[in-house]
């Protein structure tokens, strides 16, 4: 915890860019997928990213090292769906903790390799632990608003297993993101609180929700402050926001919270929004103008890319970040409480 304490003290650290947009330029097929060792598995699998750091590690250390190439001070885990809940829609929920250990392994081998060369910027993995495509809070059954597809306790254990995992296998922070509804991020929190208490562990912990649409709420309906105030029961590195919008639209709800926080800041925006084909068209150079803003409000400690950025979109916003200097942090208790 205090390395990396003292590091957001010295700077703005530079979270990295989307893993699928990389994965996408390396065309792997489905063989590509299944690799050897899935090679008669009984259900189609293209599309499993996760599955990539069992069948193609080699591909996910690339990534890695080209996202520090760039001027990332944190990877993340290839690990956004690995639970149970998730691997069920391929029937690999046998693998979640093989998925895990070995892409946390991955990624911090890497990181190993650029802090041995560069030790003055030590790199940092962060235990990549996304939503589930289940939700606690709400019913799928529009005929049936009382009905839920997963129970607390179901995610409890589920992020339990993962956060185990990926703890096993070497990260240095665990990174709950891309929350749409905070019932399922309170269910990971609760689990990494369990795994902390029992391992005697202080593995720092970043959150990170998604504001859906223009309303500037989550799925479930909260708004930044309100998202804010129901995470803030469990001691925290960051809170911030990814994915669903572009830097500029991600800005004010950016700003509602960093005026009510002195937890440390993160925001990952997508490439720009989708366009019609739902590719993503924002340039670095472009981006990177967007998150200046972001810069020079003092909004942020910790600045990366969701959907569409690649290496260039890292370069591009860790060049512009190196200018600035990060929000003032870890002073006071959370302001939310």
């Amino acid at each position: 915890m205090n390395t990396i304490q003292k590091a957001l003290q010295d700077r703005i650290l530079i979270l990295d860019g989307a893993m699928g947009t990389m994965l996408q330029r390396y065309k792997f097929s489905e063989e590509d997928f299944r690799g050897e060792r899935f090679k008669d598995f009984h259900k189609s699998v293209k599309g499993n990213n996760d599955l990539i750091s069992l069948t193609q590690p080699q591909a996910i250390a690339e990534i890695h090292s080209k996202y520090f190439a760039a001027g990332a001070d944190i990877a993340e885990t290839n690990t956004f769906s690995s639970t149970t809940i998730a691997m069920a829609d391929y029937d690999m929920q046998d693998l979640v903790y093989e998925l895990n250990y070995e892409s946390a392994r991955i990624a911090k081998k890497v990181a190993e390799e650029f802090t041995k060369k560069e030790p003055n910027k030590p790199r940092f993995v962060a235990g990549a632990m996304g939503p589930t495509n289940k939700t606690a809070s709400m019913s799928p059954d529009v005929n049936d608003p009382g009905f839920r597809a997963i129970s607390f306790e179901q995610l409890r254990v589920a992020y339990r297993q993962q956060a185990e995992a990926l703890i096993d296998g070497g990260v240095d922070l665990l990174l709950v993101e891309t929350i749409f509804d905070t019932l399922n991020a309170k269910a990971a929190l609760f689990a990494i609180d369990e795994i902390k208490e029992e391992r005697n562990l202080d593995i720092p912990i970043m959150i990170s929700g998604t504001i859906t649409d223009a309303s500037g709420r989550t799925l479930s309906g909260q708004t930044a402050e309100a998202f804010l105030i129901s995470i803030s029961h469990i001691p925290l590195l960051s809170v911030g926001f990814n994915c669903a919008l572009g830097a500029k639209q991600l800005t004010p709800h950016l700003e509602v919270i960093a005026n009510r926080t002195n937890l440390a800041v993160s925001a990952y925006p997508n490439a720009g929004l989708p366009n019609a084909f739902g590719e993503y068209d924002e340039s670095p150079a472009q981006m990177a103008e967007q998150v200046k803003e972001y810069l020079e409000k003092q909004l942020v400690n910790i600045i990366g890319g969701c959907c569409g950025t690649t290496p260039e979109h890292i370069k591009a916003i860790a060049e512009i970040a190196s200018q600035y200097k990060p929000r003032s942090v870890f002073q006071t208790k959370n302001l939310a409480v």
